[in-house]
């Protein structure tokens, strides 16, 4: 396996975590006193059980001993399901548990009702739908059979139209309050972070295409593209997300310093940017070099050529790394001042609202 090959105890102690975070939410559901379910709980529910069902057909294994196994799955067949997990770790782990919370905290820090609810619904079931199919795109050019890498391909360029759904809901719900971009920090992480969401989601399909892939595939390229999502998607929503929950945890109307988030801000952009730029030319670089062949038919440049050729991009990314992690220092600062200041807020529960 290229990775999440964990021995057999390891993969039944995450089966129980998994569990457990499933009795708490989903028993949280069944005891809440509002019918309505809203649609970042859905996100959430539906994260849950896929990242479940991905775990466990992963994850078989025969035991050969206390602490070793072997994977059940072997050739292209091991690849296969490597990869429909692989995908969709990213697709649920990464994705629809952080469009839950852009579901949540976008309207709660905006102050504004979610542009269009109904669309929200029809983001939910479209992305759970179709990306539980885009696997085979990771083995274009491979042993798997033709038919099912097109099957991913057309899978992942489907997959377009619920993401930018998602992005543009989650945009818009700012309609009447762009003014508040001014001068709100967090709202900027939080809406900043849907623009890497959109443009690592153009991104994804776009290198899906077989004849994309042939010059995008096993190239720094692709290090560009899962870290525009990683770092510009998943983290920013999370900083924005933990920057709106800190200071209610502490009773704060809010940060320890405005200024300390307007910096991290600008220093995590500035960060992503430079990290993400870097590898995408360093990765069209490589996909050029290795394809390159003399009138005779022989490779034009040798693998250590390339790698000598990387190594500037590779000092870009290495700032770019440290001015991101640079950033969460600072934040940390800034949460532990905030801490240290809090105090006892007495809140008590809302009656609950009847519904029809």
């Amino acid at each position: 396996k290229e990775y999440a090959e964990l021995e057999w105890p390891i993969d039944v102690l995450i089966t129980l975590v998994w569990v457990a975070y499933a009795i708490v939410f989903f028993g949280t559901i069944g005891t809440r006193k509002v019918r309505h379910i809203y649609v970042a709980n859905w996100f959430y529910g539906g994260f849950i059980l896929a990242i479940a069902l991905l775990h466990i057909v992963n994850s078989a294994e025969l035991p050969v001993g206390l602490f070793k196994s072997y994977s059940a799955y072997a050739g292209v067949q091991d690849a296969m399901v490597q990869w429909w997990y692989g995908h969709n770790a990213v697709g649920f782990f990464l994705t629809a548990g952080f469009l839950g919370m852009m579901y949540y905290y976008i309207p709660k820090q905006a102050e504004r009702p979610v542009y269009s609810y109904r669309l929200s619904i029809v983001h939910f079931w479209a992305l759970i739908f179709t990306y539980m199919w885009a696997g085979p795109h990771h083995l274009h050019y491979t042993a798997l059979p033709d038919w099912a890498q097109s099957v991913g391909m057309v899978f992942s360029l489907i997959l377009l139209a619920p993401s930018w759904g998602g992005m543009l809901n989650g945009i818009m719900t700012l309609s009447g309050a762009w003014h508040k971009l001014r001068d709100d920090p967090i709202l900027r992480f939080l809406i900043v972070s849907l623009s890497f969401y959109g443009m690592s989601t153009f991104e994804g399909p776009m290198m899906s295409i077989k004849t994309v892939n042939a010059l995008s595939h096993y190239t720094d390229w692709t290090i560009g593209h899962v870290h525009a999502g990683a770092l510009g998607w998943v983290g920013l929503i999370t900083m924005g997300s933990l920057y709106y929950m800190i200071p209610r945890l502490y009773g704060r109307k809010q940060m320890y310093s405005v200024k300390a988030i307007e910096a991290h801000f600008w220093i995590a952009t500035i960060g992503i940017v430079l990290y993400i730029a870097a590898m995408w030319i360093a990765g069209v670089m490589q996909g050029l070099m290795w394809r390159a062949v003399n009138a005779d038919g022989t490779l034009t440049y040798t693998f250590v050529e390339s790698v000598k050729a990387t190594f500037p991009f590779y000092v870009i990314r290495l700032l770019g790394g440290l001015l991101y992690l640079s950033g969460m220092v600072l934040m940390l600062w800034n949460t532990a001042k905030t801490a240290a200041a809090g105090r006892v807020v007495p809140v008590s529960i809302p009656a609950a609202v009847a519904h029809a």
